[in-house]
């Protein structure tokens, strides 16, 4: 008996056109296999309605054919049932599809499709929203909200929003209960990661995994200018969890409080929420069509890795020039106070 697979797709998610998918879908799927459906979402939340809609109808796999916002609505409808999730990524980030290791490539994520090989995942809750990859608050919800609030989208432009407002943001101090106690504080950043990247292969929890029934709790205190090229350089290359900067714990429930309301994100979402902040996490709650054939020794590298590590490289060019000119002004100090002396 063949499967039923329902494609939901975001016309206006990230930064290409999706105007071939729909006859790449039509001449790659194995029609001995699936019979299929094609809808298209009219507006936000529209996905989550179709999703609804295909799992009571019995469909054995949702795919959403969008980016992390689009999954996330899709992913948020079929929890805890029979319906997996499948995922064809389009968007700016991708984060939930790069941490699957699932391919970049709509035909090729197709022919991964049809092999439909299904694992059982966790997801989290952060106040009654549903995330799957990432959630959190301080910078990255800040930087979230600009992004959202951009004419473009892309790996750019979430790279300009960071540069532009990274140095003027303040550090908020943060009360945080787990299973172990209450502890304080302050923090750039509070992720709390299902799964391992926000997305564009930055990895903001490196050793994360979505079958653990465990959080990643990332803290990030206050940096300086000089400190700010080494994180991002970490960040792409898996080793953030290395940095001196960085706390990290694990947990299955969190509770946060901060001195007012503000925002927090889900899966890249911004939202604006209250002073006090409930994380939960939603054991092996979801099922999602995985790459029986990734290879989690391959990464490609992206435009935020190339521009981080030029922008480390002429901050360390700028440090070493200074180093140099220091230690001549204080050769020269020690030459004038000895004919001083004289």
């Amino acid at each position: 008996m063949k499967k039923k697979m329902v494609f939901i797709m975001n016309p206006i998610s990230g930064t290409a056109s999706k105007a071939a998918i729909p006859d790449l879908i039509e001449k790659t799927l194995n029609k001995d296999l699936f019979d299929y459906e094609l809808r298209m979402t009219q507006y936000a939340g529209h996905a989550t309605v179709i999703a609804t809609e295909a799992k009571d109808a019995g469909a054995d796999v949702v795919v959403a054919v969008g980016g992390d916002g689009t999954v996330n609505e899709v992913a948020r409808a079929i929890v805890h049932s029979q319906t997996a999730l499948g995922i064809i990524p389009c968007g700016s980030g991708n984060g939930l599809a790069r941490h699957l290791l699932l391919p970049m490539s709509a035909k090729k994520s197709i022919q991964v499709l049809n092999k439909c090989e299904i694992h059982d995942f966790d997801y989290g809750i952060i106040n009654g929203h549903p995330f799957f990859c990432t959630c959190g608050m301080g910078f990255d919800a800040f930087v979230s909200q600009k992004f959202a609030q951009a004419g473009k989208r892309g790996p750019i432009t979430y790279a300009e929003n960071i540069l532009r407002e990274g140095l003027n943001y303040q550090p908020e101090t943060y009360e945080i209960e787990d299973e172990t106690g209450t502890h304080r504080h302050k923090a750039f950043l509070i992720s709390c990661a299902n799964a391992s990247q926000y997305g564009n292969n930055a990895y903001i929890a490196p050793q994360a995994s979505m079958s653990d029934g465990l959080m990643d709790i990332i803290i990030m205190e206050p940096f300086d200018i000089l400190e700010a090229p080494q994180i991002s350089i970490e960040m792409f290359n898996k080793t953030l969890d290395k940095n001196s900067k960085i706390k990290t714990f694990h947990c299955k429930e969190l509770r946060i409080h901060r001195r007012s309301e503000g925002l927090i994100h889900y899966d890249g979402d911004p939202v604006m929420t209250g002073a006090d902040i409930t994380v939960t996490l939603r054991e092996q709650g979801i099922k999602m069509v995985i790459n029986p054939d990734a290879d989690r020794s391959e990464r490609q590298p992206n435009v935020l890795q190339t521009a981080a590590a030029e922008l480390f490289n002429d901050l360390n060019e700028m440090r070493r020039v200074f180093n140099r000119r220091s230690h001549r002004i204080q050769i020269l100090g020690k030459v004038l106070q000895r004919k001083l002396n004289i």
